[in-house]
């Protein structure tokens, strides 16, 4: 299929989940995960409905924003964020997905204070505590939302997670339906600088079942775009 068909699929998807959950299509927002692929390519699934695109790489982002790759869409960062990357991304991307320590949010709360902004991030939540992966673990984020709360200029926006690969996606289930338990916990937390509007999780095999159990912005790539062939 071409990009403009399979971002027609995957939206028809989304909304076929979210019926089938009982929830309205219109709050469930669609990342169109563009690592790899050219700023032409990206306009085309902009033009075929791709609201938000979401880079893994700093490098790349940069040069494919150069390149108008992302008009007419907003722009995220979703991939792993190095400090020293920091000032190339904030004010740049609208939403970091991938804010998973202290530190790194130190150094986004200071690069966003210099340019004079609030720079809106998620957490991004270790949920199947595994070695590979970072992120906070779910045991923290109460604690963290406190610390974060003295920061003045980072917002966090929610939550972000990547479960364990599994088999078949109804393995992550378990995964998605602690993930929206812990976004529902959260949300009563009330800070000055702490929104709980975004549950991100699900990617291109396992998005359906993350909308059924209550994500609101799903990641998906190779869905639109094809698998990705890495040299």
């Amino acid at each position: 299929m071409s990009i403009a068909e399979s971002t027609a699929a995957v939206l028809k998807n989304i909304e076929a989940a979210a019926l089938s959950a009982g929830r309205d299509p219109h709050d469930i927002l669609l990342v169109a995960a563009s690592k790899m692929n050219d700023a032409e390519r990206v306009q085309q699934a902009i033009k075929a409905g791709v609201p938000i695109c979401g880079e893994n790489r700093v490098q790349e982002m940069l040069e494919k924003n150069s390149q108008g790759a992302y008009e007419g869409a907003k722009l995220h960062f979703i991939g792993h964020l190095q400090k020293n990357k920091v000032k190339q991304v904030v004010g740049l991307a609208e939403l970091i997905h991938s804010a998973d320590s202290i530190p790194l949010i130190s150094v986004i709360n200071k690069e966003a204070e210099k340019k004079g902004l609030v720079q809106d991030i998620l957490l991004e939540v270790n949920i199947g505590n595994e070695d590979s992966k970072s992120g906070f673990t779910p045991e923290e984020i109460p604690g963290i939302l406190a610390e974060i709360s003295k920061f003045s200029a980072v917002r966090v926006r929610g939550l972000m997670a990547i479960p364990p690969i599994c088999a078949v996606p109804s393995e992550n289930r378990p995964y998605f339906e602690r993930m929206k338990q812990l976004f529902v916990d959260n949300s009563v937390k009330k800070y000055d600088n702490v929104y709980m509007d975004f549950l991100s999780m699900g990617m291109s095999g396992d998005y359906q079942e993350a909308i059924a159990c209550g994500a609101n912005m799903v990641r998906v790539g190779s869905a639109i775009f094809g698998a990705r062939i890495y040299k």
